[in-house]
């Protein structure tokens, strides 16, 4: 085809072939299988091809190496670092996952943007918060958004959460030690396949033809994806110059048994405390709540507001314990 005359698909052989299985499980087996298809598919090979990636260093040679003079430095650096800050959070409760951020998009000590959007819904039932670098995080997001959407329509099921990050993570992991700069959380909930699950399971010899993989993980989940390639879950994450200022208050409030009002008081509270500490974030607070329904997402809120209403609030603390110990001391 002419495809593969354009990606010289005809002179290297293909490389890498990731199992279906693989990004269902954690294992990770990259060695060279042969193309599984079955008859439910109608001979679709069960597995995704990783083109393989060049050294990084050919990224920066090849479009000097013509016509730059011998003398010329394929990097510049910038007369002054251009920092990062953000905040963003996800965690678990008894409702779902709740994924919050800030708007605020800094560079250095300029705010580029006040009202960006670091909360990007992939599908009915899986967001992404992102930090690091705009450009980045818009790009990779992009990708992430089109591979899922293309696995669907290969093999007529959704790929699950874990699934998601450990594709993402794949793909990452040949730009370890570049200037690419992004750090995405997954939130959001595995739905019990039910027959979609049937084509993977006729290729896992590991699970009975009964059993669904995907219902033995079905929930709410929080996963953490690096630039480097690293892939984190947890029940609680928060990324981004303002994190540990979060971490202070959802270590402190986070519970299970919260109610839906509760936690997203709880994240809104986490938000705010660490854009009134952090000079990198601020502005507003988006916030995402996923359940087994979907995501929903909640009104923006300027975070001015918040500040008035904790000034309030703490003004008439300050005049209660004022009233009783006059009335005491009376």
């Amino acid at each position: 085809m002419a495809l593969e005359d354009i990606c010289s698909f005809k002179d290297k052989p293909l490389q890498r072939w990731f199992p279906l299985s693989a990004l269902e499980t954690d294992y990770h087996n990259l060695e060279l299988e042969s193309l599984k298809t079955t008859q439910i598919n109608s001979g679709i090979p069960q597995h995704i091809f990783m083109p393989p990636f060049p050294p990084t260093n050919l990224f920066i040679s090849r479009s000097t190496s013509r016509s730059a003079p011998s003398n010329y430095s394929p990097t510049v650096e910038r007369p002054f670092p251009l920092t990062h800050g953000t905040t963003t959070l996800g965690f678990v409760f008894q409702g779902g996952v709740i994924a919050a951020a800030d708007t605020r998009a800094s560079a250095g000590g300029l705010v580029a943007c006040p009202a960006v959007h670091k909360i990007t819904p992939i599908h009915s039932h899986l967001v992404v918060t992102s930090s690091g670098s705009g450009a980045d995080c818009m790009l990779w997001e992009r990708i992430l958004i089109r591979e899922i959407r293309l696995y669907e329509l290969r093999h007529k099921r959704r790929l699950s959460i874990r699934g998601s990050a450990k594709l993402l993570s794949c793909m990452l992991h040949p730009f370890k030690g570049t200037n690419v700069c992004v750090a995405l959380t997954l939130c959001g909930w595995d739905k019990e396949g039910g027959s979609f699950g049937m084509a993977h399971n006729l290729d896992n010899p590991s699970l009975p033809a009964d059993v669904n993989p995907s219902s033995q993980s079905s929930g709410p989940k929080v996963i953490y994806v690096c630039s480097d390639g690293a892939r984190l879950q947890g029940d609680i994450i928060s990324v981004g110059s303002g994190s540990p200022y979060a971490y202070g208050v959802l270590d402190g409030g986070l519970s299970w048994s919260l109610s839906k009002e509760e936690a997203i008081s709880l994240a809104r509270e986490a938000v705010f405390r660490a854009t009134h500490r952090d000079a990198y974030s601020g502005n507003n607070v988006d916030l995402f709540h996923v359940t087994s329904q979907g995501w929903i997402q909640r009104p923006r809120e300027d975070l001015k507001e918040e500040y008035y209403r904790d000034m309030e609030r703490k003004s008439k603390h300050r005049r209660g314990e004022k009233r009783n110990d006059t009335m005491e001391s009376s």
